[in-house]
């Protein structure tokens, strides 16, 4: 299976890629690397919606310089997975509970057999918000979570009740598989940086709208009409204040300050319900923390550095983390005092 390289996103020596089938028989597109020497556990990356492997050879090569092994994969319906529907620009999905096949044969096919334990997760939105639902399940078979921007609430809907029923109703009778309202074939990445809402980082930002103008074929548009009912219904079952209570992995929760895809607030809402959580405000960043300016991206991997592989006691790590932070949070405020004199 082809990883694709491009001149200002280069492909971290040692991959393994393949193609795994999930029960039902869904190609997925997998990639596997190991460190140096002895790895220290194994980080799974679970990816956003509309995002593919190759976005993340940056975070690939840190993690592997942390001495972390790491697979990452394309969920069905995006990247060079396969796809529901004949138009590969549709990232369609009829429920969540269908991305659960694409953990477990991850788990059976790559996890099992090739990665050394203990294994972590490292997830973003909708990549992140999968990786909760199967938390609250008890079937995790992660001794961590790092979850990045979580898509508990989805921002943009002036009305989210009206836009779930509207979903709800347009799915019920077909639809399901059209673009969402206003929606179309266009990925986000063919817009011009001015103006997006993923970062703030132009240098990375352009890096992957190159990957994709190499392959169009790794994009796709709007989400589905199906997806979003589909989303809409998980996040229904967040909304519940039991829900968080029930999660029992350890996870910390990182929040983009300037998000504008997912609610930052619900985030934090939720997170502050977790038995074994924290929540970790980023600075400064916009939706994707991991494609942010190295300032931003620095808070990250600090807290991360605590967080895994875990070697110290867990509220120890956690607290340390939540200490950096706030002290970042402390120069930012006498930074606007001393503009404002």
């Amino acid at each position: 299976m082809e990883l694709i390289v491009t001149p200002d996103n280069p492909m971290p020596p040692g991959a393994v890629a393949t193609t795994l089938r999930a029960v039902d028989g869904m190609a997925l597109r997998v990639a596997r690397w190991h460190p140096e020497g002895e790895a220290l556990g194994t980080v799974l990356i679970c990816t956003g919606r509309a995002e593919f492997i190759e976005k993340y050879f940056e975070t690939v090569a840190e993690l592997l310089s942390r001495k972390l092994a790491v697979v990452v994969f394309d969920w069905r319906g995006q990247g060079l997975s396969g796809r529901d529907l004949d138009n590969s620009r549709k990232g369609h999905i009829d429920d969540f509970s269908l991305y659960d096949r694409d953990l477990d044969a991850i788990r059976d096919q790559t996890l099992e057999p090739f990665c050394p334990k203990p294994w972590f997760a490292l997830g973003h939105s909708m990549g992140a918000a999968i990786l909760i639902s199967q938390a609250r399940r008890g079937v995790s078979p992660f001794e961590r979570l790092a979850l990045i921007a979580p898509m508990i609430a989805i921002q943009g809907f002036r009305a989210p009740r009206a836009a779930h029923f509207l979903a709800e109703a347009l799915d019920s009778i077909g639809l399901g598989g059209s673009f969402i309202p206003g929606g179309g074939s266009k990925s986000m990445l063919a817009q011009p940086f001015e103006g997006n809402i993923l970062t703030s980082d132009p240098i990375r930002f352009r890096r992957n709208a190159n990957i994709v103008a190499a392959a169009p074929a790794l994009a796709i548009g709007a989400p589905t009409i199906g997806w979003i009912n589909a989303a809409f219904r998980l996040m229904d079952e967040f909304a519940d204040p039991e829900y968080p209570r029930r999660v029992l992995t350890p996870a910390l929760v990182f929040g983009a300050d300037d998000d504008r895809v997912v609610d930052a607030r619900a985030v934090e809402r939720f997170s502050t319900r977790l038995k074994a959580g924290r929540y970790l405000p980023i600075l400064y960043a916009k939706h994707e923390i991991l494609m942010e300016r190295d300032m931003i991206r620095q808070q990250f991997w600090r807290a991360f550095e605590a967080f895994i592989p875990g070697a110290r006691a867990e509220l120890a790590a956690i607290a340390e983390a939540q200490m950096w932070i706030e002290k970042a949070r402390r120069k930012r405020r006498f930074f606007w005092r001393a503009r404002a004199v």
